[in-house]
């Protein structure tokens, strides 16, 4: 990043190129404390195990979802649509912040540090500080993207380009979690889509040549599930970094100095009460992934044998195995597992639950109830894409898709 003495900075992306920041709103964004946090959250969390080059931060993602808003706003624009400067600079701004409320491994272990309170919670709450700052160049500068982010301001289209169907967030981390992972299932023509989105009645549509980019948007986001995000190994061992955590926090319960890590994490393992007017904005924003990791180094050789056990595994790649199916998992299937691990570790069925466990995963081509993908038809005419004749994307395929899994630590 090539850092200046005025608001104008140029970034070098490895997804999309030079990314320019010429705003003074954004820059001071951009150059905050809570912001630069990103660099130390991994837009993967542990996809890197399976994939080693998925080590690109939410930083990375952000600037290039903020690059991608850029381009969108211009073509809306050359396309006669009317975006004041004020509100191009809201919705960029808007799009910089959406995941700054990610905590340490990012989904990973949301509601799992804070229980019941979501990354969108945070990361509103944290923009609606940056506007009440002292700083001169932030304070009273994000009213407008708060409103936008939220889905209050009279222009819908600009709150759907940051959350909707076909927004910049979802081109953008498919786009690079593809390239940083090397699987060409998620490679998307993310340029096509953004030159054939347009305005009707005050909703983001696509224009009808523009059918088949998105058919392929929304096949590789199905693809890039299975294979990246939901693969069983990744799956695993995000399981197994919950587990660690879940134990650090029962530990903690049962009043074991020995798990405190002198850190604000030791806060809200323990002591924070779920209620979201009750997070410490500057403690959290003080966590990150080296806190979890540094936790995880030093529990490895804690007395309690499960979570040294479980710390030990993850530290040196030997996770839990995962049995991943499409039917349920049925009462003799749990249990030969049970039993594998129970043979295998004797220890009582509160422990052994950290070792043994099963679970589910979900994930839709294309969400067919409430906000739809709209398409622009040569007649004038609206229709959504799985209403278009002919389409890849139908009823059929809007069904969730669901599968089953078992972890088991049994070597």
């Amino acid at each position: 990043m090539t850092m200046a003495t005025t608001s104008r900075k140029i970034i070098n992306d490895p997804v999309h190129g030079f990314i320019t920041i010429n705003d003074p709103v954004i820059a001071a964004i951009v150059s905050h404390p809570y912001y630069q946090r990103l660099r130390r959250i991994q837009q993967m969390a542990l996809a890197q195990l399976v994939y080693p080059g998925a080590v690109h931060t939410r930083l990375h993602h952000s600037l290039g979802a903020y690059h991608l808003m850029c381009n969108a706003i211009t073509e809306l624009k050359d396309k006669g649509i009317n975006i004041t400067d004020a509100e191009a600079q809201a919705a960029k701004a808007a799009i910089l912040l959406h995941d700054i409320g990610h905590g340490p491994f990012s989904h990973a272990l949301e509601n799992v540090i804070l229980k019941g309170v979501t990354h969108e919670d945070l990361s509103l709450l944290i923009m609606q500080a940056l506007n009440t700052e002292n700083d001169e160049a932030l304070k009273g500068k994000l009213t407008l993207a708060i409103q936008i982010f939220t889905n209050q301001y009279p222009k819908k289209f600009l709150h759907q380009l940051i959350s909707g169907q076909l927004d910049v967030d979802r081109l953008d981390y498919l786009s690079r979690d593809s390239f940083f992972t090397g699987v060409s299932e998620g490679v998307i023509g993310y340029q096509r889509i953004l030159k054939m989105l347009t305005v009707h009645d005050n909703e983001l549509v696509v224009e009808e040549k523009g059918i088949t980019s998105v058919e392929k948007f929304l096949v590789s986001r199905r693809l890039m599930y299975w294979q990246v995000y939901m693969h069983k190994s990744v799956v695993a061992a995000e399981n197994m970094l919950v587990k660690i955590i879940e134990r650090a926090q029962w530990l903690l319960a049962q009043k074991d100095d020995a798990i405190k890590t002198g850190t604000v994490l030791d806060y809200f393992l323990s002591e924070f009460t779920g209620k979201l007017a009750d997070v410490d904005l500057n403690a959290y924003c003080q966590l990150d992934d080296t806190d979890i990791l540094s936790a995880i180094k030093k529990w490895q050789h804690h007395q309690d044998p499960v979570i040294s056990l479980l710390c030990n595994r993850l530290l040196n790649r030997k996770s839990f195995k995962c049995k991943m199916q499409d039917k349920p998992i049925n009462a003799s299937e749990w249990e030969a597992a049970y039993s594998l691990v129970k043979a295998k570790f004797p220890m009582n069925e509160k422990d052994l639950s950290f070792l043994c466990f099963k679970g589910e995963a979900t994930n839709t081509l294309y969400k067919n109830d409430g906000e739809t993908i709209k398409i622009l038809l040569k007649t004038g005419q609206i229709s959504t894409i799985s209403q278009i004749q002919n389409a890849l994307i139908n009823e059929s395929l809007s069904a969730p898709v669901k599968k089953f899994y078992i972890c088991l630590l049994n070597e």
